[in-house]
């Protein structure tokens, strides 16, 4: 899947990340999460171009450092494909598991993003954090190769939104409903222009709750799947970006690896070419 992605033009694989998930949430969550940066790492050594996210990294679990040293590495590595996707965290169980307070999660989020840009941009960084004390007079390299690495903030609170608009390069909506994206939006940009002026902002969605099926399927794909010709679909996504949003999280129906690739395919032949960027 993720050669295929970089074959056929996708702009990013993501992985999320979770330590460990408590009893009673496994039921629901599972238990498989695969460790974010050892994932995308792996991936790396697998591609060429297509880019690498975590979505989210809970910046509460680790140091700032730690997930500055991770990313660099990172992004060394794989040429400058790295796209570091941050978050608060939603699961307060797994919180209470590893010692860490939830009520305190989104100060620490946005104390660790200001942190990790420091330690990003400068191999020597001086930067004095409310969690960590004073930080200085310690090297960090690899450096990394992009000039700045994009930080993209995660969620659809307005603390979410305010974070994304203040600290963020781009933004990651968690479950917002394709109805609702143009007032968080809105509401983001404004909180942009009063925190950065007009500095520019990647904005990115995902479909969910709706899957796509290129072509005509001959099983039932269910009621919230967008199928039919590559056009057809195009003109359902560019919804999307006549938003602003210029880039989109998929879900492709299928039953088996086979179909999900054949998928990826399809999308890239039919429907990648009548997609339009947000002016």
């Amino acid at each position: 899947m993720i050669r295929t992605a970089d074959e056929t033009g996708f702009f990013y694989v993501a992985v999320c990340d979770h330590l460990a998930v408590p009893k009673p949430m496994d039921a629901h969550m599972e238990a498989t999460w695969y460790d974010t940066v050892a994932t995308l790492g792996w991936a790396a050594g697998l591609t060429q171009h297509v880019r690498l996210l975590s979505h989210v990294y809970v910046m509460s679990y680790r140091h700032p450092l730690h997930t500055a040293k991770s990313f660099m590495t990172l992004d060394e590595l794989s040429g400058g494909r790295a796209i570091l996707g941050v978050g608060a965290g939603h699961l307060e169980s797994e919180f209470e598991l590893l010692g860490i307070d939830f009520a305190t999660r989104g100060a620490v989020t946005d104390a660790a993003i200001d942190v990790i840009r420091v330690a990003l941009a400068e191999e020597y960084p001086d930067v004095e954090s409310r969690y960590w004390g004073h930080l200085h007079d310690a090297a960090m390299a690899p450096r990394p190769r992009q000039a700045p690495l994009p930080i993209w903030v995660g969620g659809s609170s307005k603390p979410a939104l305010r974070r994304a608009a203040a600290r963020g390069d781009g933004w990651l909506p968690q479950g917002t409903p394709r109805e609702d994206m143009p007032g968080q939006i809105a509401y983001l940009l404004e909180h942009r222009r009063r925190t950065r002026g007009d500095d520019p902002i990647d904005l990115g969605t995902t479909i969910a709750p709706d899957f796509v099926y290129v072509g005509s399927p001959d099983w039932d794909v269910g009621e919230r799947t967008i199928s039919g010709p590559g056009e057809r679909i195009a003109e359902s996504l560019n919804e999307f970006g006549a938003m602003g949003v210029s880039h989109l999280q998929l879900r492709f129906r299928s039953r088996s690896l086979d179909e999900l690739l054949d998928q990826m395919a399809a999308f890239h032949r039919d429907v990648a070419p009548h997609l339009h960027r947000p002016s």
